[in-house]
């Protein structure tokens, strides 16, 4: 029976593993990850329900010094967020030294009114030394011991090898307070289908693109339903899609020579939805420009952000 349930938030900058530690904690993917940093740009939900506890984690964006429209929304968002959790999960990867954007983070933390329980998560171990990964937990504790922030816990943890994964999520449980089950038992997020979709092609499209035009691009899906006239044991899914970019220059980035790299993207981003869906997908992918999307507040409300 449920007897504790609420709300935590892992925050952080840009790429310090916080989609990966949702994704690990929940058991499954709920939220695209990527080294490209910024690449989270809404709040994922992932729930994590046991015997007696329901902790639903919110996965926010890197808080960045904003060059664009979009980044000042991404970054009220995360500061809104702050002030509806129990508990918060400071994001600090051991394969960077605590530098001014971390400084600052903790120091907005730490001015929050009726702060919550915050605890500090040395992300990435398992790419660190242990001497590194010693020096870095150290060096969180004074850093918190410097700026008044007590963390109520310090843990080093890899989301990808799973180590401390199971202690990080014993330590946000404890940090809940009592209260009923808010989702039905195996439910691990409440993101639409569509959501979900949307965001494995825009990651598809961030891993093939590389380091040419992350910030820029956007997904939006037009049209999606199961095709009709197929027999109920051959369902098809047909999705018809668009990779928003903000110049008419990015747009043969996207596709590629011969429209090879737009194929390949297809190909990929086809076999994850199949695979989140489990139905045969048909995927009609194209690339739309939307001029300077990210600072133009109609194209950003149009895009949902």
């Amino acid at each position: 029976m449920i007897t504790h349930s609420g709300f935590a938030c892992f925050v952080g900058r840009p790429n310090a593993g916080k989609s990966t530690l949702t994704n690990a904690l929940v058991g499954t993917k709920v939220a695209i990850a990527s080294d490209r940093p910024q690449t989270t740009r809404h709040i994922v939900k992932g729930i994590v329900t046991t015997d007696d506890a329901q902790l639903v984690i919110l996965d926010t964006p890197g808080v960045h010094r904003p060059r664009t429209l979009l980044g000042e929304r991404l970054n009220q968002l995360v500061y809104d967020t702050w002030t509806e959790v129990d508990v918060i999960g400071v994001c600090l990867p051991c394969v960077q030294k605590i530098g001014p954007g971390d400084h600052y983070l903790l120091n907005q933390i730490a001015a929050l009114p009726g702060r919550p329980t915050v605890i500090g998560l040395a992300t990435k171990v398992d790419v660190a030394s242990p001497t590194r990964s010693r020096q870095h937990l150290l060096s969180i504790q004074s850093v918190g011991d410097e700026i008044g922030l007590p963390f109520a816990e310090i843990i080093p943890v890899s989301a990808l090898t799973g180590e401390n994964v199971d202690v990080v999520q014993d330590v946000l449980t404890k940090a809940l307070p009592e209260g009923p089950a808010y989702y039905p038992d195996g439910e691990v997020t409440d993101e639409p289908t569509e959501t979900l979709i949307a965001e494995l092609i825009r990651e598809v499209a961030l891993m093939t693109v590389h380091e040419e035009l992350p910030h820029s691009i956007a997904v939006t899906i037009e049209e999606m339903g199961l095709r009709e006239g197929r027999p109920e044991d051959k369902p098809l899914l047909d999705i018809f899609a668009n990779i928003v970019v903000e110049r008419d220059s990015q747009k043969p980035i996207i596709l590629g020579k011969g429209a090879t790299r737009l194929r390949d993207i297809g190909t990929e981003a086809r076999r994850r939805i199949s695979r989140l869906v489990g139905t045969p997908v048909y995927l009609d992918l194209r690339v739309t420009v939307m001029k300077e999307w990210q600072r133009d507040p109609k194209l950003l409300n149009r895009l949902g952000f």
